[in-house]
């Protein structure tokens, strides 16, 4: 989501969901990881697996990592439904 336009926090939020604790933690791996190799960032990361919501921080960029009952009852893409999705993929 692009939004530069609503918020100072962030210019975009990439938010997706792992269906269990050990998905969520290995698809933050993978974002830790690749992000590391192609921009030679690091994030400030939030959040446990088990809690259902990890986040990683890299400035202009933060990534959301949800189980899906925790994106359902945070609902970021309704609370920032001002913002530009980019690409939604289902």
């Amino acid at each position: 989501m692009d939004i530069h336009e609503q918020s100072i926090l962030a210019d975009y939020f990439v938010i997706c969901s792992g269906t269990s604790s050990r998905m969520v933690k290995g698809l933050m791996s993978e974002v830790e990881d690749e992000v590391k190799k192609k921009f030679g960032l690091n994030a400030r990361l939030e959040g446990e697996p088990n809690s259902g919501w990890m986040l990683a921080d890299y400035g202009s960029v933060i990534v959301h990592i949800f189980s899906p009952a925790n994106r359902g009852f945070y609902s970021l893409e309704e609370l920032w439904s001002e913002a530009k999705t980019i690409l939604r993929l289902v």
